[in-house]
């Protein structure tokens, strides 16, 4: 049985060694932060860290990976304040999302690797797809991510992205039915 370490947790997956990792994370981990989009390695929206590296999930074997370190997009930051994810929602870089967690994992990978990219050096880095057509916001936000992780700007942090789940529904008095008013 594959055994690897999933966002600092030693795991052994029971599964077979020739399932891709992706499904592994999706399936087994419940770590449904790392996209299928194509299932070829074409869109990127599989894309986690292993290593250091940014690799397509879903073009790699539990059997490849056994014994690395493999970071998924909740691995990176649970809570959502990693300076890649702050810089793209500053920028209003999210559309649908999708193919944003492929895109913050790569981006996160080169950062660390290369803490001022040039705007080729990006190019390179994401080829990551998106049909929103992002790509005009999304250089400018990875460079101003390097600059936060450099230390020369800081990033807001106020108000995380998303909802807090204690937020998300409330419960309401029921309506009386013909009339506008709670029973």
């Amino acid at each position: 049985m594959p055994k690897l370490t999933v966002n600092n947790e030693a795991i052994e997956y029971r599964m077979d060694p020739a399932t891709p990792l992706l499904w592994a994370l999706r399936d087994a981990s419940n770590l449904t932060g790392t996209k299928y989009g194509c299932g070829t390695g074409s869109c990127g929206a599989c894309i986690v860290d292993i290593d250091g590296k940014a690799v397509k999930s879903c073009q790699i074997t539990l059997d490849a990976v056994e014994g690395t370190f493999v970071t998924t997009i909740e691995g990176l930051s649970p809570d959502r304040t990693h300076p890649v994810q702050l810089a793209l929602i500053a920028a209003n870089v999210p559309q649908c999302g999708y193919c944003i967690p492929g895109i913050v994992m790569a981006a996160s990978v080169l950062i660390r690797r290369d803490r001022n990219p040039s705007d080729e050096a990006i190019a390179g880095a994401i080829t990551n797809l998106c049909r929103c057509g992002i790509y005009p916001r999304l250089v400018e936000a990875i460079q101003r991510a390097a600059s936060a992780m450099r230390g020369d700007e800081p990033l807001a942090t106020g108000a995380r992205p998303g909802i807090d789940p204690r937020e998300a529904a409330r419960i309401v008095p029921a309506l009386d039915p013909g009339s506008q008013r709670p029973r």
